[in-house]
């Protein structure tokens, strides 16, 4: 492996630590202040740290625009914009969705629920986009269920309140990144992870103050899990990840990132002092082990099957 491989793939691994210990600073959070303002207060410093990374970088992208004709300029801003807006939608519910299901359940088991958007990408691509999947995605999925029952069905086949609404932010993170894959790829991705960050913060500091009272004291007694959500969960995290993946292959680079729900277990435990009971440990387990398979290539494309 070369160093530049080396560098990319522990920045990764860093992305993933700092997200999956971010649910044990959302749960801790949550003891002064609400989800939505909660939620909103982290969007302003996300914004304010992807931003300034979006002006420093200002002087290549005009570098990399002069290269292009008008029309591809044009292209470019539009999809830039439109993919900001729709990404921010995207992580706007998936977020205060996920930020109020952590209310009502573990930090380890958000993380757990949370990272099944890995499985659900595959199965909403195939079913919307055609995108084909191999054998080996499909049983992923199998397992992935198999896993959550696990882990969150109670003896009366049902899910808890904070199990449901983290699953449905899973599916809206799935949506997102699927959203993220097709812009990024016509857009500019830091200008559109900055536009998407300052679209989240207006979309969560409107539901705030319509759902909620917030205040400068709530803010102040929640400052550390704000502070540490906001500016390394979401400044630093997702920057870490833009430059990862530079230097790494997109297996590589989903598999180290899916290690963010072992690292939210271990945070619950470690920070929360959270307890799983065995029952909950092997759907943990059950539903890593699909995470993992989804990431393996296909068989006939390592063997050359002529693709």
């Amino acid at each position: 492996m070369n160093s530049k491989k080396l560098l990319g793939n522990g920045l990764l691994l860093l992305a993933a630590l700092i997200w999956g210990t971010a649910f044990a600073f959302q749960r801790a959070g949550m003891d002064n202040i609400e989800p939505i303002t909660f939620t909103a207060a982290r969007m302003v410093l996300a914004a304010a740290v992807v931003g300034f990374v979006a002006f420093l970088t200002r002087k290549r992208d005009r570098e990399l625009a002069a290269s292009q004709s008008e029309e591809e300029q044009r292209l470019s801003k539009r999809h830039t914009i439109l993919g900001g807006l729709a990404c921010g939608i995207f992580m706007t519910l998936a977020t205060l969705l996920q930020q109020i299901g952590i209310v009502y359940t573990t930090a380890g088991k958000a993380g757990f629920i949370t990272a099944m958007y890995m499985l659900l990408v595959p199965v909403i691509g195939f079913l919307f986009l055609k995108r084909r999947n191999s054998w080996l995605v499909w049983v992923a999925v199998l397992l992935g269920v198999a896993g959550m029952y696990f882990l969150c069905m109670s003896e009366s086949f049902s899910l808890s309140r904070g199990d449901f609404l983290v699953l449905i932010c899973a599916l809206l993170f799935s949506f997102h990144i699927l959203c993220c894959d097709y812009f990024v790829r016509r857009g500019n991705p830091i200008r559109i992870s900055a536009i998407q960050f300052a679209t989240a913060m207006v979309l969560c500091t409107a539901a705030a103050f319509i759902a909620e009272s917030p205040s400068w004291d709530k803010i102040v007694s929640a400052l550390v899990p704000i502070l540490y959500c906001g500016i390394a969960s979401g400044g630093i995290g997702y920057t870490l990840q833009m430059v990862g993946q530079k230097f790494t292959d997109p297996a590589s680079a989903s598999l180290l990132m899916s290690m963010e729900s072992v690292f939210a277990v271990l945070g619950g435990v470690i920070l929360l002092q959270e307890k799983m009971s065995g029952r909950e440990i092997l759907g943990c387990v059950i539903m890593f082990a699909a995470i993992v398979l989804v990431q393996i290539p296909l068989l006939g494309k390592r063997h050359g099957d002529g693709s």
